[in-house]
């Protein structure tokens, strides 16, 4: 695929995502749909990862990091 229709892609899941938790509460349907949007990498895919710029790594991390942190919240949520 090539990159601008990722990074469409990528922005759509993660406004549907955000969409999800601000509106319609429904967290476990946003953490799928924030970890759906890490698969569309919105940077370019043909560079190695190890040759990406710091802040893309981070921007990618950091969202891996949200999506563990809002599961867990969901799951917290729902313990019984």
């Amino acid at each position: 695929m090539k990159t601008p229709f990722n990074k469409f892609l990528y922005i759509g899941f993660l406004l549907l995502g955000l969409f999800q938790v601000f509106f319609s509460k429904d967290y476990m349907q946003a953490t799928a749909s924030l970890g759906i949007a890490l698969a569309f990498d919105p940077f370019d895919q043909e560079q190695k990862w190890d040759e990406r710029p710091m802040w893309q790594k981070t921007v990618l991390i950091i969202h891996l990091g949200l999506v563990a942190a809002m599961f867990r919240f969901d799951v917290g949520l729902n313990d019984k």
